[in-house]
């Protein structure tokens, strides 16, 4: 059974209280600073009322902190960030398999490892039946693709400091991973909540009977 630890807060706080490569593995989807909650929905973008979340990047040193914490670091977005990210040789790339939609194709994600890049091939159409509750909500068979492709190993901790939905605690709870999940938004702290905990009541699971 998973260790779920989840923190309501800034995670920047909770990661300077943490020591230096204290988590085997950071994998987060910040804010990209879009403005994504705001689009119409004819963009692609459905109102799923929360308008704020997307106003403004976060600053370089919440960066620095992942980087320190983590031994395994996967940001994705990442091609928002490549002022504050190092260059790298592993980049990760979710194709949709869908083109000229009014959202991007494909998504990016920078790595500390320098292996080679590797790509996700997922329709967005089978993503959506993970029930999606947040704008950029990625699915849960791409966050177990990460831990298999940075050789996540199974009692590994992943700590994700932009926590959102919950997608990457769902996914260490479904593969028997250790989780530690940190929001600054109450209303997605407990969708993310109770998205974790349904995932534990569910049977056939890694460690349940």
């Amino acid at each position: 059974m998973s260790n779920i630890e989840l923190h309501l807060g800034d995670c920047l706080e909770v990661m300077r209280s943490m020591p230096d490569k204290s988590v085997d593995a950071v994998i987060t989807d910040p804010p990209y600073g879009i403005k994504a909650g705001r689009e119409k929905p004819h963009n692609g973008w459905v109102d799923y009322g929360i308008s704020d979340w997307d106003l403004s990047r976060p600053e370089k040193e919440y960066f620095d902190e992942i980087n320190r914490v983590g031994k395994t670091v996967v940001v994705w977005g990442g091609n928002y960030f490549t002022d504050y990210l190092p260059p790298t040789m592993r980049w990760l790339i979710w194709d949709k398999g869908q083109r000229n939609f009014s959202l991007a194709d494909f998504e990016i994600a920078w790595t500390n490892q320098q292996r080679a890049s590797r790509i996700f091939d997922y329709p967005r159409s089978r993503a959506l039946r993970d029930g999606k509750v947040h704008p950029t909500q990625k699915p849960i068979d791409l966050m177990k693709w990460c831990f298999d492709v940075c050789k996540i190993d199974e009692d590994a901790t992943v700590l994700d400091c932009f926590m959102g939905s919950g997608t990457t605690g769902v996914a260490c709870v479904q593969t028997g991973r250790n989780f530690i999940g940190i929001e600054i938004d109450p209303t997605y702290f407990a969708i993310a909540e109770r998205r974790i905990k349904e995932a534990q009541q569910q049977p056939g699971l890694w460690g349940q009977q």
